[in-house]
């Protein structure tokens, strides 16, 4: 439960009690249009049906509790007395759910009324034979078992927890901790659902701005293809906390406010420092709370964001190195164009033009998976999912996080081949303080271990099959994109409006640090690199910053610390001619006479880049200009910068990293030995192979059809840091 205090919400005093200009009412005005323009809001009729369903369900339930009652040998009075009553929580309870959005509920029973025996058989058969129940879907066996269906065509998540009270009364009051009490561990994250939900319109001081806001960065994150908690991202009630916190330093300021100072903040927040809408307590009932001192699990945690309901709980345990990285650019992003739109150099639009991830790397994994009829697919593909996070982080593991892998959150089908659907992965090299060689990557007992593990499904069927393939970025197979259609090369270099946003470097611990000037929209060369792909970020001459600037990115004090072998790749560029059908990934590290530009004299990352001027107008990288922030901006940053400067000490995580020794310093063709440091097991997987394995591919003799869509490349990855002369792919 949160701590009061005088005069404010949450863990510290707001950064600013200051309210909207003129200007940001218009510009909030602005933002209510685009998301009315946008679809995001459902209509009167549909808001009237969604409660015709919710009120039907709660009377299925209550008609199911009954039954189940008598059936466990009550006295008829007792059936009677019998209830169950139905909580929403998600996007429908905190009034941001659109259009067709499912809506997320919450059934509460008595004890006797057990989750397997009475909720996924009973209360499942029930809703098997009504008329108005379609696609019903139990998955018990989940973190949080849920039963998924549609009733008069609305889509519904239905949870269950069992308390310890024999009857529900009408007037349950969930945000008490003592309804914990006597429940087991996945009856208390059934009813965190509902209680987190509640707990955090309780600490925004305003609302409805929450709700407009949080509207705002739920559809920018599903455009920029940041928002799957499955996938590494962050899901929806990640982004409601994130939004919350920000409410509580700027309670008085209006939507389009918050939207800037959302990304201004998170742009620049020292992860894994953690969000936390109130503090963190131990509680009465003895519960797991998140807390790195006591869980060494916890330390792992890449962007903890921290539930606000006992048991507090991090909300982004999904978040990997790799999907960190990708968001932490896309708040970067996020906050240049902003700045653009307060200076009239933008439009709100520019915030949500569709993220490039086909164009943005060389290399690519395709995970086809295939099942006989559309039921088995729905379930097969429910697990796959689940599982591909785990690849990225074995690629992350047994590189030593010097492979990195980018997942695009949604799954896309081959409308020639039916019941099969496929998943892609954006594959490249990290950099690291020192230069490196070319060098090669064997992922074949990577992508081996990974598929027998998603092949050991318990509920697998006959005909429920997976293949992995490396695509490079020419052959991606046409339906990923828009009408099928591969967009021509043309398309990709037409100029954009003319205007300028900077481009800021992301440092080892996933900060902003020093700037790296700006990048001219309407020049194409800018955005695109020679062979027609869009670079993951922009290869700019860094600018000398001004005093003042340089305190405001690199002077915050850091509680957390990683080595600098943790920091990420920026730029892919490129490609080379490689012998033996060898995929090649270029990246252009920092050259050795580089200086150190970091504020505390430190090697800087690979992402401060300095190149003569010759090999600037090779590239055609455009010039950069400094970005100057103006003194309120400045007030305001250096205020974050003492809020994160004074966290709750007990819950700052301790200094932890990974060792890159085996892996740097390689010449080139050397493969990197990913069987250093306890992984003897993957190199005996690739070594017991006497030819080289497909990445995937069919065992010897195997005459099934493959579900591939262009021909696969071998596992061996050849990924070079020194530039090469650029060829056309």
């Amino acid at each position: 439960m949160a701590k009061s205090n005088p005069g404010y919400l949450g863990v510290s005093e707001p950064i600013s009690l200051g309210g909207p200009t003129e200007k940001d009412v218009v510009q909030t005005a602005e933002v209510e249009k685009f998301l009315a323009d946008a679809g995001l809001y459902e209509s009167q009729e549909e808001a009237v049906s969604r409660e015709e369903v919710l009120g039907k369900l709660d009377q299925t339930v209550k008609t199911w509790i009954k039954k189940a009652t008598r059936v466990s040998g009550y006295g008829e009075q007792f059936v009677q007395e019998a209830n169950a009553k139905i909580f929403t929580f998600g996007s429908y309870r905190l009034g941001v759910h659109g259009p067709g959005a499912d809506i997320d509920t919450l059934c509460v029973g008595p004890r006797h009324a057990t989750r397997n025996d009475y909720f996924f058989r009973c209360l499942h058969d029930m809703l098997a034979e009504m008329p108005e129940v379609s696609e019903l879907h139990p998955v018990p066996d989940a973190h949080v078992p849920v039963l998924g269906f549609k009733l008069c065509g609305v889509s519904i998540d239905l949870l269950y927890a069992n308390l310890a009270h024999v009857v529900i009364p009408d007037d349950l009051d969930l945000s008490q901790d003592s309804i914990l009490h006597n429940v087991d561990e996945q009856a208390v994250r059934s009813l965190n659902g509902c209680r987190v939900t509640d707990q955090i319109l309780r600490l925004v001081p305003n609302i409805p701005s929450f709700r407009t806001t949080l509207r705002f960065m739920r559809y920018w994150g599903k455009r920029r293809g940041v928002y799957s908690n499955v996938m590494g991202f962050l899901g929806g009630i990640n982004w409601a906390i994130l939004v919350a916190r920000i409410c509580q330093l700027y309670p008085n300021a209006s939507p389009s406010m918050l939207i800037s100072r959302f990304f201004r903040v998170y742009s620049q927040w020292k992860w894994p420092n953690p969000v936390t809408l109130c503090h963190i307590e131990e509680g009465p009932l003895g519960l797991p709370v998140w807390d790195p001192r006591r869980n060494f699990r916890d330390r792992g945690h890449q962007m903890p964001i921290i539930t606000p309901a006992y048991p507090c709980m991090n909300s982004s345990y999904n978040v990997s190195t790799s999907t960190r990285y990708v968001m932490i650019q896309e708040f970067t992003r996020g906050y240049e164009i902003c700045q653009a739109i307060d200076e009239n150099r933008a439009t709100w639009d520019d915030l949500f033009e569709p993220y490039p991830f086909f164009e943005l790397y060389k290399n690519y994994l395709e995970v086809g998976i295939t099942a006989r009829n559309e039921d088995d697919l729905r379930n097969w593909k429910g697990w796959v999912e689940s599982r591909l996070r785990t690849l990225v982080l074995k690629f992350e593991r047994y590189t030593h996080e010097m492979l990195l892998a980018h997942p695009h959150p949604r799954d896309f089908s081959d409308g020639s081949r039916p019941r099969h659907s496929f998943y892609f992965m954006g594959l490249w090299r990290k950099q690291t303080a020192q230069p490196q060689e070319a060098e090669q990557f064997d992922i074949r007992g990577i992508v081996n271990e990974f598929k027998n593990a998603v092949l050991a499904y318990a509920h697998r069927r006959e005909g429920m099959d997976i293949e992995v393939s490396h695509v490079k970025r020419k052959d991606i197979p046409v339906f990923v994109f828009p009408g099928g259609v591969r967009p021509p090369r043309s398309s990709r270099t037409v100029a954009r409006s003319s205007r300028t946003v900077s481009r800021n470097v992301v440092t080892a611990d996933g900060q902003v640090g020093n700037q790296l000037g700006t990048e001219s929209w309407s020049d194409p060369q800018s955005a695109l690199d020679h062979s027609g792909g869009y670079q993951s970020t922009s290869l700019l001459v860094p600018s000398v910053s001004s005093k003042e600037t340089q305190s405001i990115l690199n002077g915050h004090p850091n509680l957390h610390t990683e080595s600098l072998e943790h920091e990420h790749p920026g730029h892919l560029l490129g490609s080379t001619s490689a012998p033996g059908n060898i995929a090649v990934l270029d990246v252009v590290t920092q050259p050795n006479s580089m200086p150190s530009t970091s504020s505390n004299g430190a090697p800087t990352n690979g992402l401060d880049m300095c190149f003569s001027s010759l090999h600037r107008e090779a590239e055609r990288i455009p010039a950069n200009n400094p970005v100057n922030f103006s003194p309120a901006v400045v007030d305001e940053l250096d205020e974050l910068a003492s809020y994160q400067a004074k966290p709750d000490n007990k819950h700052v995580l301790p200094v932890h990293g990974s060792s890159l020794e085996g892996c740097s310093g390689r010449t080139v063709g050397q493969t990197c030995n990913l069987s250093s440091h306890g992984n003897n097991h993957l190199k005996r997987k690739a070594e017991e192979e006497l030819e080289p394995l497909e990445l995937a591919g069919p065992p010897v003799g195997a005459t099934r059809a493959s579900t591939s869509t262009v021909q696969r490349k071998p596992l061996r990855l050849r990924l070079s840091t020194v530039p090469q002369p650029k060829q056309a792919e």
